[in-house]
């Protein structure tokens, strides 16, 4: 037992430092490549530099009324920031009114602003460059379902939108080629839609219809429906990141950190002996798991993250003292060292379990009603919490049971008794 315990307490130490040299330098061994944890999460604007604009529209509506506003200028916004190229941008409501755009690595903030800030123009036009109608003229748009439930967009124009697409329709329905009869639907500059008129519409309804889904209808109802938004928006705050003063802030920042983990690893070497080393060797886990988890859920990571990533570490360091005393206590009553780890553990859990959940509460809250750092602060902290619970008690014990496996679970001084 003695030995089996010390090769599988080798093996893991093994394992988690090959993890720890690659998540730090990365690995690649032939076409097989691991990339630096620093190459692999996404960073928010703080650390990548970048420009976040706050606008608020100008509108009384309320409601759902306001809801599909809101939608309107999110697809919009979203539509621009795509054709800028840019990765990771994040357009989010804030509040009942206002719409956040963060753009992690923009150059030219002001440009950028400009762009994604300008009225959006849709028009109906002909294949000879006749603009039929434009968004101002579109009342309504919306998916529907036409015959045979197939999915299609009903459009519903004002009287002068409906006069004149009564007499391009009539026009374009008498050609035989259905080339020439295309009505190309563009937003700003772009193409989204291109049908083809069969009939005259006389009243101002038509409907879009091919080889749509749902989703899909919606969508281009959507893009429709943003061309004609009826609202003014406000600049209401801007802030830009150069990526000099973000690249200066996460080094600072993982310096920080590395500095204070070290400090709290040689704490609980120290004044916990054996317990103290494996606690160590649990937070060295915790913490390439909780980094793990935000590559696989492409979280992004800001310096609020970081600050709940560190706050999280001490909520686990937090968790394996409360464990630790117990199990002091249980020696010091004259238990084995064995018996008194598991006494330990099951007395120490209530606390655990209160400190804790009291905690994802808040987090939830916060992540629920807060908005940008607040909310990446949020979920870097329920993460963080939930795989503190799962290193402090279950891979704590574990290892702590290996270290009696070998032998040294004698010498209670070795245990802070």
């Amino acid at each position: 037992m003695k030995t089996k315990s010390g090769i599988i307490f080798l093996i893991i130490i093994a394992v988690l430092g090959l993890s720890i040299f690659t998540a730090f330098n990365g690995l690649e061994i032939g076409e097989f490549k691991i990339n630096p944890v620093k190459d692999s999460v996404k960073q928010g604007l703080d650390l990548k530099g970048g420009v976040y604009v706050v606008y608020e529209a100008q509108t009384d509506k309320t409601g759902a009324e306001l809801d599909q506003l809101i939608e309107q200028v999110v697809e919009v916004f979203s539509r621009r920031v795509d054709g800028m190229g840019l990765t990771e941008p994040s357009i989010m409501r804030e509040g009942e009114k206002r719409i956040r755009v963060e753009l992690p690595g923009v150059e030219d903030a002001q440009d950028a602003i400009n762009t994604i800030g300008k009225t959006a123009q849709l028009k109906f036009v002909t294949t000879d460059n006749e603009v039929v109608v434009t968004g101002s003229n579109v009342v309504k748009a919306q998916a529907t379902l036409g015959p045979g439930e197939r999915p299609q967009v009903s459009l519903q124009l004002d009287k002068e939108g409906a006069e004149k697409f009564a007499e391009v329709t009539g026009e374009l329905a008498k050609l035989n080629n259905d080339m020439d009869k295309i009505i190309s639907i563009i937003l700003d500059g772009e193409v989204i839609s291109t049908p083809v008129v069969n009939d005259e519409i006389p009243d101002g309804e038509a409907s879009i219809s091919g080889n749509f889904t749902i989703e899909s209808a919606s969508e281009l109802a959507t893009l429709i429906r943003a061309g004609s938004l009826p609202v003014d928006l406000k600049e209401v705050r801007t802030s830009t990141t150069t990526a000099t003063l973000g690249e200066n802030a996460l080094n600072k920042s993982v310096q920080a950190a590395m500095i204070g983990i070290i400090l709290v690893f040689l704490f609980m070497i120290i004044f916990y002996k054996i317990p103290g080393l494996v606690s160590s060797i649990a937070l060295s886990i915790y913490i390439l798991l909780v980094l793990g988890i935000m590559i696989l859920l492409n979280a992004t990571f800001t310096l609020p993250g970081i600050a709940a990533l560190i706050l999280s570490i001490g909520m686990a360091v937090d968790a394996n003292v409360i464990i630790f005393e117990r199990i002091k206590e249980e020696i010091r009553v004259g238990k084995t060292v064995r018996v008194a780890i598991d006494s330990g553990f099951k007395r120490a859990m209530s606390s655990i379990l209160d400190a804790n959940i009291t905690t994802l509460i808040s987090g939830a809250v916060l992540y629920q009603f807060g908005t940008g750092p607040v909310r990446g602060f949020a979920i870097t902290l329920i993460i963080g919490i939930v795989a503190s619970m799962f290193t402090a008690v279950i891979v704590t014990k574990f290892l702590l049971k290996l270290f009696v496996g070998m032998d040294l679970a004698k010498n209670s001084k070795l245990y802070g008794a």
